[in-house]
């Protein structure tokens, strides 16, 4: 067990977490003796607390300006992220900000006025408030890059050179990625200082708790096969849906509400309000569909997704694993269906080969390639 303070431990008894994971168990003493570290886990391993339990516990109350900031690849996972450390901190007197695309400036001026010890943003809103002059990360001591695979992938690389640059040359460098390509690598040896290498799990592994199925679907048939497994009585509880392009989301949402079922969209055209509401509804268990591009999902944790559908196949290994991470969170089972068409066959195979026996052909009632 891990020592920390009793306002921690209050937090953490509120939170409901009573034994750390194994990320934690190694991440924490590290951050603790002030290590750069660069961390892949396995998605839903408690990854946030692990980073977030050492910077609570690092903050200087009564200091104005911002002493740790992470960085995230999208707004959800700003949110996320926010509302988690936040929740660590509330015993604390630790005030966590979330600075993000889409939601009105003026906003995120009244929560940095109230004040802000952690701030959480997306690297191209954090650069507007950088040029306002609305936030300062002069005195900043602790960075955590956050998903650094997708951010790259975004193309937010010159964004956080830039924000790297304004920080002090003496600040802990946390990064933590699903996968670690050589981008990540040449990251981690640019800006990090003799970091520890943290591991949990294999190179691009699902969790164990994830039951794994492909179904053989010609792309016409695709909207009566999803239709099928959610008219199956008692199975699916809270799918998650993933598509590769927003046109599609919003055309399979609307064929889905037209057969009377319960979904929304999530995609970066919506607006952060509508996003927002719809995150909410599936977050409490009021939605019972989420169909959402990868962008839009990365990162989550959704308690209670019962089942993450790829409507459309990822296009490599790593995207479906990130994807199929979004259900069996912290321990809980958890199930992935993918939706294999004519075009399909080469990257099955990628993950057939990587995953062997974990992924299990099934059977649909009606015509298959």
């Amino acid at each position: 067990m891990l020592p920390i303070s009793s306002a921690l431990k209050h937090a953490l008894e509120d939170m409901e977490y009573t034994v750390p994971t194994a990320v934690q168990e190694e991440v924490i003493p590290l951050v603790r003796d002030g290590r750069d570290v660069v961390g892949q886990a396995q998605t839903g391993t408690g990854k946030t607390a692990a980073f977030g339990i050492p910077l609570v516990e690092a903050i200087t109350p009564d200091v104005r300006e911002p002493q740790a900031l992470v960085l995230v690849p999208t707004r959800e996972l700003a949110v996320q992220v926010r509302d988690e450390l936040s929740r660590l901190g509330q015993f604390c007197g630790v005030h966590v900000v979330a600075l993000y695309g889409g939601q009105a400036i003026s906003l995120q001026l009244e929560a940095l006025h109230r004040g802000a010890d952690i701030v959480v943003a997306t690297p191209g809103r954090l650069m507007d408030h950088m040029k306002r002059g609305s936030v300062k990360i002069g005195h900043v001591h602790s960075v955590v890059l956050d998903e650094a695979d997708q951010m790259l992938d975004i193309g937010f690389a010159p964004d956080i050179d830039r924000i790297l640059r304004r920080t002090p040359l003496s600040r802990q460098t946390l990064l933590f990625s699903a996968t670690i390509p050589g981008s990540i690598n040449r990251l981690a040896r640019q800006y990090l200082n003799d970091p520890a290498w943290i591991r949990i799990g294999g190179e691009a592994e699902p969790v164990e708790q994830v039951k794994q199925h492909y179904y053989e679907v010609a792309e016409l048939d695709r909207p009566n096969a999803l239709d099928e497994l959610l008219r199956q009585p008692g199975i699916i509880i809270r799918a998650l849906v993933f598509l590769r392009t927003k046109v599609g989301v919003d055309m399979l949402v609307t064929d889905l509400q037209d057969r009377g079922h319960d979904a929304q969209a999530l995609h970066g055209d919506m607006p952060q309000f509508h996003r927002d509401r719809v995150m909410s509804r599936f977050r409490s268990g009021g939605l019972r569909v989420l169909v959402a591009t990868n962008v839009a999902a990365r990162g989550l944790d959704i308690p209670g997704v019962s089942h993450v559908i790829n409507y459309d196949m990822p296009g490599n290994l790593e995207e479906y694993v990130h994807r199929i991470g979004r259900t069996a969170r912290m321990g809980r089972p958890g199930t992935a269906i993918t939706f294999v068409s004519e075009w399909d066959f080469p990257i099955l195979d990628v993950i057939l080969d990587h995953l062997g026996s974990d992924l299990e052909r099934g059977n649909l009632a009606f015509s298959h390639i």
